[in-house]
């Protein structure tokens, strides 16, 4: 297959449009409230929580915090107990290691097969010990487990660990693999405290989700697996499908005031869904003012005020991109129990749609909840689950449409200049450094939006290139539209960045930049060409090794799966220094096969 980036190719991807269910056959989390996915699950239903107050100075912080750390946890049976082998092994890849061993512990599959993935869902990485991109991350720690296949990573701010789940009931429907491993982990430091601190948005105490008295979320630490696999084994099932991923295109950082981005999601993963077997909406409930209002806005719109509502931050903390795989395990694991979890910190609602959040932990026969997430870069995301009988278990069916995606223009900027299908761009400038490059196309080709100056390299680099692929298409801008994806890739992360607000919290200067920390999460670039244009379709961002178009062509044609998305702008966006950067976009349409 040609790749859709080259700009001879005509006729793309072709894959067939099918119904399915991927289905989670072992879990496993760790947390400070244990490091199995029953322990952590009896200790919420004791009505546990693992957060608590930091001294000032704790991790360089001067005023403390309150939060959820493994490093200081309040369970001493939650330490990890790996071999001396993993001595090489950062703290985070142990935890992500031990976390997957434990779920693969007991289960008949060999993990060194091409045909399992490892699915790696992380905000940072190792950034808060060794600085290297969360792609090289990844890697080892497939390579410890023995996995062969590359890895994915998925850095998508906190969406990221249900996005990783749509990732891999993709990848699963579309047969590209049968088996996957989701792993999400993030370890919280200085940076990312002191990043969501210069935004105002964390709580000196117990956070307190959908509250009238919430102050921000607490931060917390944990790594959780799920296995999932194209086919149900013989025992019941979890079964999962209808996975969306929408853009509010509203702004980077605060939720949009109408919940249009996690309606969007909420009517996808609701397809096909009798509302009346839901046993309740799983929230993201970070218990910030803004966040807490628009998924209230959003549940409300979605005709899902008679549900229950409840969210899990009030016993973990928010673990960034463990959260949305932790909290749908722990969502699994009540109602297999016969269980609705009590929101706990909650007692009076704060937000202005009449929900039913459940404040007490109760009894329920039904088996199907939706799970919602929403996230910085205007990230939502939504996915339906419920258990089955092996009897009743939908099977592997690859009948269905067949469609294609056509290449319809092309760009290319790297330090010798701009390419846009095949042509040469024509510049004023006076060096290749990459941003007198990158503001002169800005000043030559765009000019009418002063936000550009604002952004970091690697927004700026997005920016630009998918400026110049769209006035190439021509045609109508910046009406809404559902239907067009943003799905880029790269293997640097936002290093750059990190390197820059790392500077803001020196102990002999310590002054974080909230300018800075918002471009420190590389997902921001799909969040700025989505803002610009009002995309409200999906917008993802995947780290890898390095560039493999092969691996990218893969998950492209699984992104497909999502039948709202009929064109994309993808591709790769990396900028690794002034110097060394690198956009290959194409907008990508998709047409029925004639």
């Amino acid at each position: 297959m040609k790749h859709p980036f080259d700009c001879k190719s005509e006729k793309l991807i072709v894959i067939l449009f099918f119904w399915y269910m991927v289905y989670c056959i072992a879990d496993n989390i760790i947390s400070p409230l244990g490091l199995t996915s029953r322990q952590n699950y009896k200790a919420l239903l004791e009505g546990r929580s693992s957060i608590e107050q930091y001294p000032k100075g704790y991790l360089g912080i001067p005023d403390g915090f309150c939060g959820s750390l493994l490093s200081h946890s309040v369970n001493p049976k939650a330490e990890l107990s790996l071999s001396a082998d993993t001595e090489d092994l950062t703290r985070l890849e142990k935890l992500v290691v031990q976390s997957v061993q434990s779920a693969l512990d007991g289960l008949d599959l060999d993990i060194s097969s091409e045909r399992v993935v490892l699915i790696f869902a992380t905000t940072k990485g190792n950034l808060e010990g060794k600085r290297e991109a969360p792609g090289a991350c990844a890697a080892k720690i497939s390579e410890f487990l023995g996995i062969k296949s590359t890895p994915i990573t998925v850095c998508n701010a906190c969406i990221s660990g249900v996005n990783a789940i749509i990732l891999a009931e993709r990848l699963l429907e579309s047969a590209k693999y049968d088996f996957a491993v989701v792993c999400g982990g993030d370890i919280i430091g200085k940076f990312i405290i002191s990043g969501f601190e210069t935004l105002k948005a964390l709580s000196p105490m117990a956070c307190k989700p959908f509250d009238i008295e919430r102050l921000g979320l607490n931060l917390g630490e944990a790594a959780a697996t799920m296995v999932l696999s194209r086919n149900p084994s013989e025992r019941e099932n979890w079964g999962i499908c209808n996975g969306a991923i929408r853009n509010d295109a509203s702004h980077i950082t605060t939720p949009s005031k109408t919940g249009d981005g996690a309606l969007n999601a909420l009517k996808y993963a609701l397809q096909d869904v009798d509302i009346d077997e839901l046993a309740f909406v799983n929230a993201h409930g970070t218990a910030t003012m803004f966040n807490d209002q628009m998924e209230g806005v959003a549940i409300e719109r979605a005709g899902l005020c008679g549900v229950e509502v409840n969210a899990l931050k009030g016993y973990f903390g928010h673990t960034m991109g463990a959260a949305g795989i932790v909290e749908t395990i722990i969502s699994m694991r009540s109602l297999d129990d016969g269980k609705c979890l009590a929101t706990k910190g909650f007692e009076e609602i704060g937000v202005s749609a009449p929900l039913h959040i459940t404040s007490e932990t109760h009894t329920t026969e039904k088996r199907s909840f939706i799970k919602m997430i929403s996230g910085f870069g205007g990230g939502n995301a939504a996915i339906f689950a419920t258990k089955h009988s092996p009897a009743s278990e939908k099977k592997n069916d690859f009948s269905g449409n067949s469609l294609r995606l056509e290449q319809l223009h092309t760009v290319k900027i790297t330090p010798r200049g701009a390419v846009v299908d095949g042509e040469n761009i024509a510049l004023e400038r006076d060096s290749s450094d990459g941003n007198t490059l990158l503001t002169s196309i800005y000043k030559q080709r765009i000019g009418d939006y002063p936000k550009f100056y604002k952004m970091d390299p690697l927004a700026k680099l997005g920016f630009v290139a998918s400026e110049l692929l769209l006035q190439k298409e021509g045609g109508e801008r910046f009406v809404p539209r559902e239907d067009r994806a943003i799905i880029l890739f790269n293997q640097t992360s936002s290093q750059v960045t990190d390197a820059a607000y790392t500077e803001t919290i020196a102990e002999d200067n310590y002054y974080p930049s909230p300018a800075l920390f918002v471009y420190t999460l590389p997902n921001i670039a799909a969040g700025e060409i989505a803002l610009r244009n009002n995309y409200k379709g999906e917008s993802s961002f995947y780290i890898l090794p390095q560039k493999d178009k092969q691996l990218m062509d893969m998950i492209l044609e699984a992104s497909l799966l999502d039948r709202t998305t009929k064109s994309m702008v993808a591709g790769w966006i990396d900028y690794a220094n002034p110097s060394d950067f690198e956009a290959e976009l194409s907008i990508l349409k998709i047409n029925n096969k004639e």
